[in-house]
């Protein structure tokens, strides 16, 4: 098993190294200082299961090196840890592709299962991580209002709930592709639909269609 430790800070990236070796003899284990030290390794090599900080230099830049892992290597599991309280961040690290997450006062407890859990191709998150997350659910189908469209989104909606591409959609309102690819981003994020079956889903689910 191959793990990648990724904190900026010396002395947590040891602590956990320890309890790796403790709990996975076995296992090869690398440690990333910053974000480009972790992508670096990402990319040279296959990785079974990164855990990472969630605030690493530069900046805060923890969330986008998940989603960067993610396109680069869909078979590594990457585990999320923040000394922040999880309201704040553990529904944006699951929907960026994070497999698990963990407060940091509490991973040392909780890291071994984790592992486990995440090798095994399921999700960890603690039972208070999970009702975030369902009401984050709850929330988000209430948001999705056309309310919040103007009408040339509302129209752009309906048209690709019909299938259609965003070149289709360009020719036929007399648009460049550029704009309609516009459009549609700003549909995603106002509906907070992750993709386009979401949008396709909603739109034929509520007779847009």
């Amino acid at each position: 098993m191959k793990i990648i430790i990724a904190d900026d800070h010396t002395i947590v990236r040891q602590g956990i190294a320890r309890l790796l070796q403790e709990s996975f003899p076995f296992a090869e284990v690398a440690e990333a200082e910053d974000t480009p030290r972790l992508l670096q390794l990402v990319n040279e090599q296959s990785w079974d299961v990164i855990i990472s900080d969630i605030s690493m230099p530069p900046g805060d830049s923890g969330l986008d090196a998940v989603k960067e892992i993610r396109a680069a290597s869909p078979g590594t599991a990457v585990i999320v840890m923040s000394m922040h309280a999880p309201q704040h961040y553990a529904v944006r690290a699951i929907r960026a592709g994070a497999s698990g997450y963990l407060s940091k006062d509490t991973a040392s407890k909780e890291l071994v299962q984790a592992i486990n859990y995440v090798l095994s191709g399921k999700k960890y998150v603690t039972p208070d991580v999970a009702a975030i997350l369902a009401d984050s659910v709850e929330e988000q189908f209430e948001d999705r209002s056309i309310k919040n469209l103007s009408d040339r989104e509302l129209e752009v909606l309906k048209l690709l709930g019909r299938g259609k591409t965003v070149t289709d959609i360009a020719k036929e309102l007399n648009l460049s592709t550029n704009t309609v690819s516009s459009f549609r981003t700003k549909i995603l994020e106002k509906m907070n639909f992750l993709n386009n079956m979401e949008l396709i889903k909603y739109a034929v689910d509520n007779k847009l269609t």
